[in-house]
């Protein structure tokens, strides 16, 4: 029997997948869990999935200075960042998406 998928629905939380689960704080990704090789490429897909006034954190093992420049250069100053802990052992990040409109008018 075959069912039919509604691909524009949403559940009670908003979220349009099927998970039914509710993300009640801000996610936060450990970067040491992606394969160097495709680290960076994966944080930005997190981030430029954010919807505007969203957000995430980053947790490393070093301060990702390089990451931030490339973030700055690919998408300059569509995200807000905040540094949560600065180390010695980990450095977390926090980071909220702008509106376009916000970014235009800087």
């Amino acid at each position: 029997m075959k069912q039919s998928i509604n691909i524009g629905s949403t559940d009670s939380h908003g979220h349009s997948c099927a998970c039914g689960e509710a993300d009640e704080a801000l996610p936060e990704l450990d970067v040491q869990t992606i394969p160097h090789a495709i680290r960076h490429a994966s944080i930005f897909g997190a981030l430029e999935s954010l919807a505007p006034h969203s957000g995430m954190i980053i947790s490393a093992t070093h301060n990702p200075v390089p990451l931030l420049m490339q973030l700055e250069q690919k998408h300059p100053g569509r995200f807000l960042s905040e540094y949560l802990d600065e180390g010695p052992e980990r450095w977390r990040i926090k980071f909220v998406r702008r509106e376009d409109a916000e970014v235009s008018a800087t």
